[in-house]
């Protein structure tokens, strides 16, 4: 896996050279396309056996009671997250365009995420939302971004467990568009504050380690920032930066 200083040795390398541009860029091609089939490769059969055992605990419902069966099914969820977590940021450059309201997206998946927190009894989470009016058009992947901001509203959720704040807002400072998740929660892990953004690094039992490094890529490919601030006592607040 390519961390951020190859990358960026080696966009430097494509700028100034045209032979090593086209070089370069035949390989990252190779690469991708090498991941996404192995990926598919592997999560074919995995989802096979999935299934399969899926099968076999609703026939026979005593299985449950062994001790290794949780912990198998649970393995097996993980690793099937871990290849579609995969396969979406080795895509998480390629961006569809299309020119839409940033104010109704993002009031839309505040809605969702409002809707989803109710939905859910054990739960005790306050969550707002600001979203400021004229934010106009933007022109970028909204799928992507859609799932950017999902990802740090889930963060979030996990961060504050059961009960806690989360607080989402949005409005245009000049020519970008600054987006803010903010919560109350545990804050990030003072070991890897500042690897949060890297592939594969987590403070979560069962995560993969992609979510934040996904977003990271896909607004970079919108030429934007994120960045994260974060303390134990007050929690944590990502920002996302998007030009216009």
């Amino acid at each position: 896996m390519l961390n951020n200083i190859d990358i960026n040795k080696m966009n430097h390398l494509m700028e100034v050279n045209k032979d090593a541009r086209q070089i370069i860029s035949q390989l990252l091609e190779n690469h991708h396309t090498e991941v996404s089939m192995i990926a598919h490769e592997i999560r074919n059969p995995l989802t096979l056996v999935s299934s399969s055992l899926q099968i076999i605990e609703a026939q026979h419902p005593e299985v449950k009671e062994f001790s290794s069966w949780n912990q198998t099914m649970e393995d097996i969820h993980f690793m099937c997250s871990l290849l579609n977590d995969l396969s979406t940021f080795n895509n998480s450059c390629s961006l569809h365009h299309s020119v839409f309201s940033i104010e109704r997206l993002l009031k839309n998946i505040a809605v969702s995420f409002a809707i989803s927190l109710d939905s859910d009894e054990s739960s005790d989470i306050s969550f707002r939302s600001r979203i400021a009016p004229g934010m106009g058009d933007f022109t970028g992947d909204k799928v992507k971004l859609e799932e950017v901001i999902l990802n740090l509203l889930r963060n979030a959720k996990e961060a504050v467990g059961h009960s806690g704040k989360i607080f989402l807002s949005a409005e245009r400072i000049d020519n970008e568009i600054v987006i803010c998740c903010k919560d109350n929660g545990c804050g990030i892990p003072d070991d890897i504050r500042d690897q949060i953004f890297e592939p594969f690094v987590t403070g979560k039992d069962n995560g993969t380690g992609l979510g934040l490094s996904l977003s990271k890529r896909i607004v970079e490919a919108h030429s934007g920032t994120i960045s994260a601030e974060s303390s134990p006592e007050k929690g944590t607040v990502f920002t996302v930066r998007l030009p216009i």
